[in-house]
């Protein structure tokens, strides 16, 4: 447990990395532990208590946030990196004071837009 905590601290907080890459490759080395093997949200919230200016929290709001949005991420391996990514080309895309924003406080904003419901069959 011990080495793989800290394999994935080392990823998320490597600089060098982009934060995407760097989330994938946290994600990656905590894959093998009890609880972590699918599902992003547990995951995400280690890493981002790990470094929390370069990571985002990933769960069922902010993946609603960003569906509504039109950023649809399929449920796939990787999807905690695409997250990552997406949030960094909202920022960029962003207006001025918003660029300055933690991809935290980007998914703490994305928890909070409304979620999209499907349409409702035609008659």
């Amino acid at each position: 447990m011990r080495r793989a905590t800290a394999a994935a601290v080392a990823a998320v907080r490597d600089a060098s990395l982009g934060r995407g890459a760097a989330a994938r490759a946290g994600r990656a080395a905590l894959a093998g532990l009890p609880g972590f093997a699918s599902g992003d949200a547990p995951a995400s919230a280690v890493l981002t208590a790990a470094a929390p200016d370069r990571r985002a929290v990933y769960d069922r709001r902010a993946h609603a946030g960003l569906r509504s949005l039109g950023i649809p991420l399929a449920h796939s391996r990787g999807r905690y990196g695409r997250c990552i990514d997406a949030i960094d080309r909202l920022l960029a895309a962003a207006p001025g004071p918003v660029r300055s924003w933690t991809p935290r406080e980007t998914d703490t904003a994305l928890s909070c837009l409304p979620s999209l419901s499907p349409a409702p069959p035609s008659a």
